[in-house]
């Protein structure tokens, strides 16, 4: 991307449609004056009274013991060093967004405008009282050590600051399996540390309570190699100082068994990786260039195991898989600190569940056919579900263990299931659908180029690396629109109207009628709706110039489907398609057929949509879990519309009995598994979480979609075509950017899926 283009996105996106990325949301009712009279006065005098009793009742009657204050002073922000309290806001918002998608904790950012320890130290402790947990962020060293020590030791609640124990946390998890993959011990490796900040202290120090032996560890700066007679070695990198002469990092590394990279790119060369012990273990996690490149470390070394800080190279060490689930399970038990014993219960949790059989939905979203622990897997993906379930647990036995808890859990099955809850509200599976894009991106037309909403969201598509653009619409106002944004990439553009155009037209004018000159079409009609657009880019697919197509931004569902279907067949056995639309509600992703296409749907239909959803829903790797609704429950009603879905429901219960699908059933008792269980403990839904509706027609299912995306904003992705042979998708009409980028996503990853099939072929 243009770097104009790219900050004016970046700012964009900080700045609208509101300023910031978090806001405060009511948890309570507020409708009625008896609402407000509760919420404040007279009524909030009650649970005050409550608290001046007995301080631990804050927990009970306030949003306490689920909020966490992102801290800092902006002396070490990210890569940009010491940039001021106000400056270092976005990036304390987005650490607060961090810990709401991963492990549902709220945040309030504060930027303490001081460089004065004790000054900083006292003005955390007033204002402590406020919130469960204390996260330190980018403040630099040595500042850093005195305040997390002091702060830890003096206040009764969790403190912990991320840039040191983060990346100490997951690469210890990392270090562990590698160790144990490479046949080696952890009191007998050989370690060289390459940067001595921070981050290296608290990472050596981790590994160091794991077992390697501090006498193994050569540690370097800028400067060289710590020694033990250098006066500017500070107290906390003293351990670590050596009497040894190195001449250099290549000296040191002769003979090594790990080396760990917290300092900067390219500065290890494939020669230093020969010269280290066999089967090295390589951590270059300086971001976002590594010590040395990944695929030249593994070209030179085949029996290297590598970790990088990068997404795009397998064994990401990322902090986001450790500092929410951390303080997750430190607030459930009230933790007064976070000590050592939770950090290595930590640790441990994240070695030992990259041990454990993967679930479909991970391998899914990063395009493998089967992640197991290994070289290339030693640590969990951060789009790993089970993390939530696995990390706080962990943790909190921990400090219940260590004596800090104050809130012991007792339940911890119970405890399991409100975390997996927990997470119903975030926007995973779009993360995991695109992730899985760019795993294996196809070509893919963008019918409507012309457009400047459309073309946005074909430069997001290819700088994401979600896909490869085709564009499709006037030459001249594409270019013109793609200098105005910044997409100076090139990428294919056609216009089909054009005399440059005409030799393909006339192609697939010619191709179109071969196939379809017995049924009434004409080659001068072919030759007429080739200039077309859509006409001309569902050729393009048909002919695998092509991966996929989107479509229908600027015209409406009706006009945009009917090419569509003239000129895409339907995939073999299907005899009708529909379309359903994936919702992200406050209960996890639930898929709505048939949301465009079958106005009102036979008993046979609403069969085979329920079959075609069900295999939608598997690509997204969920398994579907199917309420077929109705008005009526289970024979209540004898109209036709309940009895057409019986029917339906008879025949899949029949002929497909592994299939996890009841009804007719009310959209109330699918949703509410108590209710259900309570008033049909017979039916194939109870102890199940629903999350697929089929409707008995196209109103219900229209109306149902469009209202929850307007009335709840939940996001929508789709209409998704179902049963068509190759991977074409519709807009909505007047799509945003973000909805067409989606459905792009869902379109190359269709692609793949069909492509998957044809080679098994």
């Amino acid at each position: 991307m243009h770097k104009d283009s790219k900050r004016r996105e970046a700012l964009l996106y900080h700045a609208k449609p509101t300023p910031g990325k978090i806001q405060v949301v009511p948890t309570k009712k507020y409708a009625t004056q008896r609402d407000l009279a509760l919420a404040y006065s007279p009524g909030v005098a009650e649970p005050c009274l409550e608290i001046e009793k007995d301080v631990n009742n804050v927990y009970k009657y306030t949003a306490k013991g689920n909020l966490v204050a992102v801290i800092s002073n902006g002396t070490a922000v990210l890569g940009l060093g010491d940039i001021g309290p106000e400056a270092s806001k976005p990036v304390m918002e987005g650490k607060g967004l961090l810990f709401k998608i991963f492990a549902d904790i709220d945040v309030f950012d504060i930027e303490v405008d001081t460089k004065d320890v004790d000054k900083f130290i006292e003005t955390v402790k007033n204002i402590a009282p406020t919130f469960g947990g204390i996260n330190l962020e980018d403040i630099k060293a040595p500042e850093s050590f005195e305040i997390e020590r002091r702060l830890v030791e003096e206040l009764n609640i969790p403190v912990m600051h991320d840039d040191q124990h983060g990346t100490a946390i997951i690469s210890s998890a990392a270090l562990l399996n590698a160790v144990e993959l490479a046949g080696k011990k952890m009191d007998e490796v050989k370690m060289v540390i390459s940067g001595a900040g921070s981050a290296a202290i608290a990472c050596a120090n981790l590994y160091v309570a794991f077992g390697v032996k501090p006498e193994n560890i050569v540690m370097f700066n800028s400067k060289g190699a710590l020694r033990k007679d250098d006066p500017r070695v500070t107290d906390m990198q003293r351990p670590y100082a050596t009497d040894k002469h190195y001449d250099d990092l290549a000296h040191a590394m002769k003979g090594a068994d790990v080396f760990i990279g917290l300092s900067s790119g390219d500065i290890v060369t494939p020669e230093m990786l020969l010269s280290m012990a066999d089967n090295p273990i390589v951590f270059a996690m300086a971001n976002p260039t590594p010590e040395i490149n990944y695929n030249l470390a593994i070209d030179t070394r085949k029996d290297i195991i590598m970790a990088t800080g990068r997404s795009d190279h397998p064994n990401q060490v990322n902090n986001v898989l450790g500092f929410p689930f951390i303080f997750r399970g430190a607030l459930d038990v009230r933790a007064t600190k976070i000590n050592e014993e939770m950090k290595k219960a930590a640790v441990v949790a994240l070695a030992e569940l990259a041990k454990e059989s993967v679930p479909e939905q991970v391998n899914i979203a990063y395009g493998e056919t089967k992640l197991t622990f290994g070289r290339d897997y030693i640590i969990p993906k951060p789009f790993d579900p089970r993390l939530i379930a696995a990390v706080p647990p962990a943790v909190a036995k921990a400090a219940m263990e260590s004596g800090v808890a104050t809130a012991p859990i007792t339940d911890w099955e119970k405890y399991k299931d409100e975390l997996l809850e927990r997470m119903g509200s975030d926007n995973k599976m779009i993360r995991l659908l695109t992730n899985r894009a760019r795993t294996n991106p196809k070509r893919i037309i963008f019918a409507e180029a012309d457009q400047i909403d459309v073309l946005k969201a074909a430069q997001i598509v290819h700088e994401e690396g979600i896909g490869f653009p085709i564009l499709l619409g006037n030459l001249e106002i594409i270019k013109e629109l793609k200098e105005e944004i910044g997409f100076d990439t090139e990428v294919p553009i056609f216009d089909p109207k054009t005399k440059e155009s005409e030799a393909k037209r006339l192609a697939y004018a010619k191709h179109f009628w071969e196939t379809r000159k017995r049924k009434g079409i004409t080659l001068l009609d072919a030759e007429k709706w080739m200039r077309e657009r859509n006409y001309f880019g569902l050729m393009m697919v048909n002919t695998g110039e092509a991966d996929a197509m989107v479509t229908g931004y600027s015209r409406s569902y009706p006009t945009t489907i009917k090419p569509v279907m003239q000129l895409i067949d339907k995939a073999p056995g299907v005899s009708k398609i529909a379309t359903t639309n994936m919702m992200m509600t406050a209960r996890g992703p639930i898929f709505l057929s048939d949301t465009a296409i079958n106005p009102n749907p036979s008993a046979d239909d609403l069969a085979r949509i329920a079959l075609m959803t069900a295999k939608t829903v598997r690509m997204f790797g969920m398994e579907p879990v199917i309420a077929m609704v109705s008005y009526s429950n289970f024979g209540s009603s004898h109209n036709e519309g309940p009895s057409k879905v019986s029917q339906a429901v008879a025949y899949l219960h029949e002929n497909f009995p592994d299939l996890i699908v009841d009804g007719e059933i009310q959209t109330d008792f699918a949703l509410n598994s108590d209710m259900l269980k309570s008033k049909f403990p017979f039916s194939k839904l109870v102890n199940k979480k629903v999350n697929t509706l089929i409707f008995p027609n196209l109103d219900a299912a229209n109306i149902t979609y469009k209202l929850l995306k307007e009335l709840n904003k939940a996001e929508s992705i789709g209409p998704i075509i179902l049963g068509l042979d190759k991977p074409v998708h519709v807009f909505q009409l007047g799509a945003s950017v973000e909805e067409m980028v989606n459905m792009a996503a869902v379109a190359v990853v269709d692609a793949q899926e069909k492509g998957r099939k044809q080679n098994k072929l």
